[in-house]
């Protein structure tokens, strides 16, 4: 460790020498979070498997916890046109827990992680704008959130603006490359195991309306997501799950066939993949603000699976996986608050396997129209789910950024969360509870249209000083999971649900 605090210093020193001598002009911003949050995010209590004698607690975790986390980002400016950033993040490191430095003697791992690390420059002569290397991306769109990409990637960005009305970007990523590996999780096999993403967006600004049309291409090689590749050692937490297989917003279905049987060989090398959307935000009328945003999403099938049925059926079933989602915003400004109604549906599920999912497949996605299910406010001390809103519809109303006393802000949100995929699905899947295997896989619950949850919010937000903001949230969602249809599963037994809740309070010192 005091190696480490020596290295550091030199290297600070070395910085230093560096800005007087090449006339580099160093900025640093960052934030340090303290959380403390206490609540139980998970909808089952306790299940029974099929014959089993007893039943089964859910979830042993504790209902309270505390950690804090610290990102530093350091820019390097050379001049308007040429710069570069490097950004680290220290955490979440949960108060107590050993590996993550912050038990007795806090000498563990401190989880230092390199999130964001790349160069901006201008080509000369030109009003095009490039970034290269780990950046962060998100796709185009309003109305509660990114539900197909949102997050950091290594990629290549390039922008270009034709006038003050007509630009356009053009995105290369590379989200995944030589993570595959053998069964045994150390021979690596680096063969046919990329994922790469191409799109285009062309952001069209005028008079009180902004709309960016965008598209995006996906190879996907045949071993990027298989079996043997293990996500716990070689890559992003959001892509793949446990076992190794499809992660949830790319697979089929959760809790059959992909998990079960496995995937069959597939003759192809490449999967195609492809996205579409079309937000458009309309403040003509202010201040009155429209927002609509419509996507499309594609997933080639990359061999087929055995969905067996609870009656001991086996169908031969597609990995195949295409769907839609149209989500909109309304709010209307007023003096004290902005109150506003918000609403989406997404295509779900038909009920047969054969030909595949019915549901939008997605990256990395970010639903933020609510903040318990979604990813609304600082979610990261108790659950952070990365929302897709796929086979799910839902209406919600808000009262936004109300204010009674000076530096305190208060927002409150009431949705209900309804299901679009067939009660037929049930059938295959494995066991009662398979409809929260999203809840652990960063994802949302798998609803049906006998489901439904019921979400509020209450986030408060008060100015402590000029950069320090205490945050406090409220929440609770009543469990409406239909334990008649879910107890069809193929492998049958029960499950006892319960309500979810929490509370949690952050301190945010921002610089």
């Amino acid at each position: 460790m005091k190696r480490i605090c020596t290295l550091l210093l030199a290297a600070s020193m070395l910085l230093g020498a560096a800005t007087g001598a090449s006339a580099i002009d160093f900025k640093a911003k960052g934030q340090w979070l303290m959380g403390f949050g206490v609540g139980d995010a998970n909808p089952i209590k306790q299940y029974r498997d099929k014959g089993a004698s007893s039943q089964t607690k859910s979830n042993s975790d504790d209902q309270f916890q505390a950690a804090q986390r610290l990102r530093l980002q350091l820019d390097a400016v050379a001049s308007e046109s040429l710069s570069g950033t490097v950004y680290f993040e220290i955490g979440t490191a949960q108060w107590g827990k050993a590996d993550n430095g912050a038990a007795l003697g806090a000498d563990g791992s401190n989880q230092i992680k390199l999130k964001r690390a790349y160069i901006d420059w201008a080509v000369p002569d030109t009003d095009a704008k490039v970034r290269m290397g780990i950046q962060g991306v998100a796709l185009p769109n309003v109305a509660g959130g990114s539900a197909v990409m949102d997050t950091d990637v290594a990629g290549i960005t390039v922008n270009y603006k034709f006038n003050e009305n007509v630009a356009l970007t053009a995105l290369w990523a590379r989200p995944l490359n030589d993570n595959y590996v053998d069964n045994d999780n150390t021979k690596k096999n680096n063969y046919l195991d990329n994922m790469d993403l191409f799109s285009l967006m062309m952001p069209l600004t005028f008079d009180g309306v902004n709309v960016t049309p965008w598209v995006m291409y996906g190879m996907v090689g045949k071993n990027a997501l298989k079996s043997g590749w293990n996500k716990d050692i070689s890559a992003y937490d959001s892509v793949g799950t446990s076992d190794g297989n499809l992660p949830f917003s790319l697979r089929p279905y959760p809790g059959i066939g992909a998990t079960n049987n496995g995937i069959g060989s597939t003759g192809n090398e490449y999967g195609s993949a492809f996205w579409a959307g079309l937000p458009v935000a309309i403040t003509l009328w202010d201040p009155l603000n429209i927002e609509l945003d419509i996507n499309y999403g594609y997933m080639q099938s990359m061999g087929r699976f055995d969905a067996i049925k609870n009656n001991g059926d086996v169908k031969r079933s597609s990995t195949e996986r295409q769907g839609w989602l149209a989500k909109a915003l309304v709010e209307y400004k007023l003096d004290w608050a902005v109150p506003g109604i918000f609403g989406w549906y997404a295509s779900g599920d038909d009920g047969n396997p054969k030909n595949g999912s019915q549901r939008m497949p997605s990256v990395a996605a970010s639903g933020n129209f609510t903040s318990f299910i979604g990813d609304g406010n600082m979610g990261w001390v108790r659950q952070d789910y990365s929302l897709t809103y796929d086979g799910t519809w839902g209406i919600g109303a808000q009262l936004r950024d109300m204010s009674f006393l000076e530096d305190l802000t208060h927002t409150f949100r009431v949705a209900y969360w309804g299901g679009t995929n067939s009660t037929s699905m049930v059938k295959y899947m494995n066991d009662a509870k398979s409809w929260s295997d999203g809840w652990g896989s960063n994802t949302g619950p798998y609803l049906t249209t006998n489901d439904g949850m019921v979400e509020f919010n209450l986030v408060n937000s008060y100015k402590i000083y000029e950069n320090l903001e205490m945050n406090l949230e409220l929440d609770y969602v009543i469990n409406c999971m239909d334990n008649s249809t879910w107890k069809k599963a193929n492998g049958g037994g029960s499950f006892d649900k319960q309500d979810m809740w929490k509370a949690q309070v952050v301190f945010a010192y921002s610089f």
